[in-house]
């Protein structure tokens, strides 16, 4: 007679199927990923639900005959293009965007370039849109994504020369100031300061030596102090945040800082309530776009203000764990890039609103109206996504994932 303890038991649980089979059958579907992706995504994918709220919150009382969710509706459509876009990036292997760096600054740039055709048209003075078939993009938003990327392969190939002016001169020098200038072109300052962020952060995750660095930052404020003096449109803003006695000039320049100081202090600690904001009634302008960071202190308070900025601090933090582990120099230069993009934008945008900075028409990443915007600030969190995963899990045992 044959007992239970006699029968073979298998070695492995792998023998016996179940889970772990399962488990392995799914490949790299199912495999861990570092605390930094999940702390990346999670913030990205919260700070752009908060955005659909408040632009519904904002926009709801001055909506057109075609409704109050019409313009919510839109913005989300774009959301529900970009979260799976970021996901897919996510996906990608750190050598397709090292192949792909010259490819993507190419058409981008191209794509900028359209402003200036037959597509383009004007925007509060700035020549930086362009509508094809009804649908309204602004191109210079995607050749931020590019120009970090471009930035990381161009100077990770060149990361053992940095210290010779020359190599960080060429080829990063001319073509940047194409790409920025195009953007000055169109008169559109606040995405060119945005750009030369990219450049400078881009140059300092390099590596290199402090006195090559501090010749393009000196360069970069002195061209742009030239064109805000060259333009009088640039030197009304200043000169009206600079103006102690703004209320004299309430009907001016001034009306829309104003209000929104207005809307913040009228908030309070707890604010008046989500959807209860006055300012949104048509005084306050750009209300769902560059000041949408006053709508969410009047209704939700300091404490709302608190929550976004916050949330920013979280993504800023995964973002420098990916550039301080990482042992790739195209990672922590394109990483760095990028972070230095979204996180120096929404600081501007904020600051904008607090009137530390005068007004400079840069939307808060992930939370401003406007589908170009939404679209390749997610795509860019993708590719920090899919940087994330080639740093080692917690788990010990699991290695990196291929590059």
């Amino acid at each position: 007679m044959t007992t239970t303890t006699d029968r073979p038991v298998p070695a492995d649980p792998a023998d016996r199927g179940g889970p772990f089979t399962a488990r392995v059958g799914l490949g790299k579907g199912l495999s861990p990923v570092p605390s930094e992706f999940l702390l990346l995504a999670s913030t990205a994918l919260i700070l752009t639900i908060f955005g659909l709220v408040m632009v519904l919150s904002a926009t709801m009382a001055t909506s057109s005959d075609d409704g109050p969710f019409q313009t919510v509706m839109r913005q989300a459509m774009f959301a529900v293009l970009g979260v799976p876009l970021m996901f897919v990036f996510s996906r990608l292997p750190v050598r397709f965007w090292k192949r792909v760096s010259w490819i993507a600054l190419g058409a981008a740039q191209a794509f900028q370039l359209l402003v200036f055709t037959g597509l383009g048209y004007e925007f509060d003075g700035n020549r930086n849109w362009i509508s094809i078939a009804g649908v309204q993009a602004q191109p210079s938003e995607f050749l931020k994504l590019a120009f970090a990327l471009w930035l990381g392969y161009v100077l990770y190939r060149k990361h053992t020369l940095l210290g010779n002016w020359r190599h960080v001169f060429i080829p990063v020098v001319p073509v940047s100031a194409l790409v920025i200038g195009s953007v000055v072109a169109g008169r559109d300052l606040g995405t060119a300061m945005v750009l030369v962020l990219i450049l400078l952060g881009a140059l300092f995750f390099s590596g290199v030596k402090l006195r090559i660095f501090v010749i393009p930052l000196i360069l970069a404020a002195g061209i742009v102090a030239f064109l805000a003096v060259t333009s009088p449109n640039r030197m009304r803003r200043i000169l009206s945040f600079l103006n102690p006695d703004c209320l004299s000039d309430y009907y001016g320049d001034c009306y829309q800082p104003l209000h929104g100081i207005w809307g913040l202090a009228s908030g309070g600690v707890f604010g008046l309530g989500l959807g209860n904001s006055r300012e949104k009634y048509a005084w306050l302008p750009a209300a769902s776009h560059d000041y949408i960071f006053a709508i969410v202190g009047e209704e939700l308070g300091l404490i709302g203000c608190v929550v976004v900025l916050a949330l920013f601090t979280l993504f800023a933090v995964g973002a420098f764990h990916v550039i301080r582990k990482t042992d790739d120099p195209f990672i922590r230069i394109a990483a760095g890039g990028i972070t230095v993009w979204v996180i120096g934008q929404a600081l501007i945008n904020i600051g904008v609103v607090l009137r530390v900075f005068p007004v400079l028409g840069v939307p808060l990443p992930f939370m401003s109206q406007g589908g170009t915007s939404l679209v390749s600030v997610l795509m860019a969190c993708g590719v920090l996504l899919a940087f994330a995963r080639t740093l080692p899990t917690s788990q010990p045992g699991v290695s990196a994932a291929r590059r």
